[in-house]
C-alpha cells in the first residue's frame, strides 16, 4: 500500500507491476499528469519517483529503498526497459515531460511549484525559464540544499519556508537515490501536495545538460548518450547495472527467481 495519507486517494491510484521487486505503476503520462495535478490544495498526498534501471539496481542492493520505491504515491516507469516490460498500454513517464506536462497544465488550475536541489543556480534558473516558457505559471519558491543531509536547523528552516509559500508540488532535483530518500523522509513534515523526484530534469529544463533526441529515447539508448557526454561519472554505472539488470530479468521471467515486492 502506498504511503499516502488519504486511503481513498491510495485506493484509486494505477495497479503497479513487479520489475525485480519493485512495483511499478501502470500508466501514461497523461495519467501520472492528472494525478499530479490532484495535488492542487491537497496537503501530503506523498511522493512520486520516477524509476529506471539504475533505480531498480539500487533497489535490490538495500531493501529499505525498494520499501521506498513500492511505498510512494506513483513510481513511474522512466526508463525505456520498464515500459518493454509493462502490461500493453503502459507509456514511459519521463521526469523531464512530466515537469514540463505538469508546468503546462498547471496552469488552469493554478497549481502553485516550489524547486528544490541541483547545484547553486541551478533552481532559479531552472524556475526562470519554466516561466518564460509557461506563462502564468505559478512558482512558490526555490531551495538549493547542501550536498549533504540537512542539519535539524536547515530542516526547520525549509519547513517553514513551505509553509509560508504553501506550494502544490515540491520538484526535488537531486541523484537516485538521494531525492528519494530524501522525499521518504520529509513528505510528511512538508505543507505540500505532492514531492516529485525528477533528478536530472532540472539539468536539462535549465539548458545545462544536453537532452538525447527522441529517436534515442524510444530506442533505449539513452544511457549511452549520456554515457559518451560524461563517461566519467556514469561509465561505472552503467557498465555494471545494465548487464546485471538484464540477467536478473531473464531469472524473473523465466521463473528460476521470484522477486516479490517489499512494502
Amino acid at each position: 500500500m502506498p504511503a499516502v495519507s488519504n486511503p481513498a486517494v491510495a485506493s484509486t491510484l494505477p495497479p503497479r507491476y513487479n520489475v525485480l521487486g519493485v512495483g511499478v505503476s501502470a500508466l501514461t503520462l497523461a495519467q501520472a499528469r492528472d494525478l499530479v495535478l490532484r495535488a492542487r490544495g491537497a496537503q501530503r498526498l506523498g511522493y512520486v519517483c520516477l524509476c529506471n534501471v539504475h533505480s531498480v539496481g539500487e533497489a535490490r542492493a538495500d531493501p529499505d529503498f525498494r520499501r521506498i520505491l513500492n511505498r510512494s504515491y506513483l513510481t513511474t516507469p522512466d526508463g525505456m526497459p520498464l515500459v518493454w516490460l509493462a502490461p500493453h498500454g503502459v507509456e514511459r513517464v519521463y521526469g523531464p515531460d512530466l515537469l514540463g506536462a505538469v508546468c503546462n497544465a498547471g496552469r488552469s488550475v493554478r497549481l502553485r511549484h516550489f524547486f528544490y536541489g541541483g547545484r547553486p543556480g541551478i533552481a532559479t534558473e531552472l524556475a526562470q525559464r519554466l516561466a518564460a516558457r509557461y506563462p502564468g505559471l505559478e512558482i512558490a519558491g526555490t531551495f538549493t540544499p547542501p550536498f549533504r543531509p540537512l542539519q535539524p536547523d536547515e530542516a526547520n528552516a525549509l519547513r517553514a519556508e513551505i509553509a509560508r509559500t504553501r506550494p502544490d508540488v515540491i520538484w526535488v532535483g537531486l541523484s537516485t537515490p538521494k531525492q528519494e530518500r530524501f522525499m521518504a523522509a520529509h513528505w510528511q513534515q512538508l505543507e505540500a501536495g505532492l514531492l516529485i523526484g525528477v533528478g536530472a530534469a532540472f539539468d536539462f529544463h535549465a539548458g545545462r545538460v544536453r537532452q538525447a533526441p527522441r529517436w534515442i529515447q524510444r530506442s533505449g539508448f539513452e544511457w549511452l548518450f549520456r554515457l559518451c557526454l560524461e563517461p566519467r561519472r556514469l561509465v561505472g554505472r552503467y557498465l555494471k547495472t545494465n548487464p546485471i539488470f538484464l540477467l536478473r530479468v531473464a531469472l524473473q521471467k523465466t521463473g528460476v527467481k521470484r522477486y516479490p515486492l517489499v512494502d
